[in-house]
């Protein structure tokens, strides 16, 4: 049976359309509300460290996926809501098998004038997936079941047998080896974006730079101060521009989550991260400016379990018992405040099709975790007269420090737990955990789709981002028979309880997207559960 998608929805209005914006009796308003506009349409907001990347085929962190998703589109994008609609995409056709998608292009060009051709989708999958790139997300592609995909990233076939065609320059054919419910969420992850080849091939990394970088998205990127701010404004060759109403968006960087609260209240912010633990009285002093809702990431700490590591961490009792020590309640309560939720699974509690199950902990009171955290401590051989010394690092920031001067304490008063605290800068704290020089970290994880198999197949033993290098041949068994189950939540679930039996994570908490948002900035998507958001889709009233 095939299926299509297609963008067929118009809006007239009764007025001229200039910039996106609609002009009656000389004031700006907005071309479908009527809201009159703000005569400065700059959205500047904070991001917490720089992003090691803004190339779609080497980003890897959420801050860097927010900057490629204005300065690029790829073949789907997402709504307010989070569901599916149209990007260079205007529809797409599947086969009977559910094995190979067919997508019609519209006629897009890139900011140089030229037109985004189905090649250039194909250059991008290639590069991605090449050895040479080595990109951070290749494994994202393995996970999108692509043919030949495994093979090429490994090198043992040439990267034009990935299952990626274009039979002419208005389509793209992707071949899968199994049916994906989910496949075309999955299309609007960054690592599918295209890229210009002709650039790319000339440049070399240069082609990231400002002057240098021929994008396709709704903005353009025209300043990049490395640890400062970036700077991106409306490109005028993208294919929707006429509907785009903010000009500029400026990122600022800010490390520290107070100085960026001064600079929101003193009005130079239009978004900023709610301090951890400030939540209610900024609630009470800004109603109109505070946003809390349900965000796609979940919080842990991970333990390197390879033989670099602490040897205590390799015995699984001292593992269950560190998880045990830690009252996530006072966590998401008293130290956030932010209306976060205690985690006792890794998957996000309101992900889509998702049942929480219940794991041995999650059953228990908070006394009961202790008491049972130190008979096994005291099992594994820890204890008042024999303490256990381990090292925990967290990238910069006031709340992640927050948390981890918490634990710490839990740790040393329920078991005697001796903790020495690090910080580091986000690109040497991401290589520090990859390379697995360290015992305990702490980690997050954003939803890269809307569907349990985000989170829980990052703890396959070949997942890109399983730092802790857990590797179970009976949970990587649970997450293959997932991809073929048409009722995958059995297999969730077993991989969820062995993840609490075999603790090579702790699940701490679930976020919620808690912010300062100016109450005069609309179109934000409080309902898109993965909060990705467009540039192109939000603009700012006049006060």
């Amino acid at each position: 049976m095939k299926c299509k998608s297609s963008l067929m929805a118009s809006t007239a209005v009764a007025f001229s359309i200039v910039a996106g914006a609609a002009f009656a009796d000389d004031h700006a308003t907005h071309p479908v509300t009527g809201e009159l506009l703000a005569a400065d349409q700059t959205f500047t907001y904070r991001d917490l460290d720089e992003s090691p990347s803004i190339d779609p085929g080497m980003v890897e962190d959420s801050a860097g996926g927010d900057i490629v998703r204005d300065l690029f589109e790829g073949l789907l994008n997402q709504d307010a809501d989070g569901n599916i609609i149209p990007g260079v995409a205007e529809s797409y056709e599947v086969s009977e098998d559910l094995l190979t998608y067919t997508f019609t292009l519209r006629d897009a060009k890139w900011s140089n004038g030229d037109p985004v051709l189905a090649s250039d989708f194909v250059y991008a999958w290639r590069r991605a997936a090449s050895p040479e790139l080595a990109s951070p997300y290749s494994w994202f592609l393995e996970l999108m079941a692509i043919e030949n995909v495994s093979e090429v990233i490994a090198g043992d076939m040439p990267t034009d047998a990935l299952g990626i065609s274009a039979p002419d320059d208005k389509t793209v054919v992707v071949k899968i080896t199994q049916p994906l419910p989910y496949f075309p969420q999955m299309l609007t992850h960054y690592t599918t974006f295209p890229v210009p080849e002709q650039v790319v091939e000339e440049l070399g990394s240069d082609w990231t730079k400002p002057g240098n970088m021929v994008s396709n998205g709704a903005y353009i990127l025209t300043e990049h101060v490395p640890q400062e701010k970036l700077v991106r404004e409306r490109n005028e060759m993208y294919w929707d521009n006429e509907n785009t109403i903010i000009e500029k968006v400026v990122s600022l960087v800010i490390n520290d989550e107070d100085t960026a609260l001064t600079r929101f209240l003193a009005g130079e912010l239009d978004r900023t991260d709610i301090p951890a633990g400030q939540f209610p009285s900024l609630q009470a002093q800004y109603p109109e400016d505070v946003m809390s809702v349900p965000n796609a990431c979940s919080y842990y700490y991970t333990f390197n379990l390879t033989d670099t590591t602490n040897p205590a961490l390799l015995d699984v009792n001292v593992r269950q018992a560190l998880s045990l020590a830690i009252d996530r309640d006072i966590i998401v309560h008293n130290v956030l405040a932010g209306g976060q939720k205690p985690a006792y699974t890794f998957t996000h509690w309101a992900t889509a099709g998702f049942e929480t199950p219940e794991t041995p902990i999650s059953t228990m009171t908070q006394a009961e975790r202790n008491e049972k955290a130190v008979e096994l401590m005291e099992a594994a051989g820890y204890g008042s007269d024999n303490p256990l010394s381990l090292d925990l690092i967290y990238n910069s920031s006031a709340s992640h420090e927050s948390v981890a001067v918490a634990i710490s304490q839990m740790w040393k008063q329920t078991l005697g737990v001796e903790t020495t605290l690090g910080n580091e800068e986000w690109q040497v704290f991401l290589e520090t955990r990859g390379n697995q020089d360290y015992q305990v970290a702490r980690a997050g994880w954003c939803a890269d789709y809307n569907e349990a198999s985000t989170f829980l197949d990052l703890m396959q033993s070949e997942s890109g981002y399983n730092d802790a290098k857990y590797a179970s041949a009976e949970y990587d068994a649970l997450m293959a028979d997932a991809k073929t189950s048409d009722n995958p939540q059995a297999a969730y679930t077993a991989a969820e309880q062995l993840i609490a039996q075999d603790v090579p994570i702790i699940p701490i908490y679930h976020y919620a997207a808690d912010k300062m948002l100016r109450h005069n900035v609309k179109g934000w998507p409080y309902n898109n559960f993965q909060q990705n958001w467009y540039a192109r889709d939000l603009y700012i009233v006049a006060e």
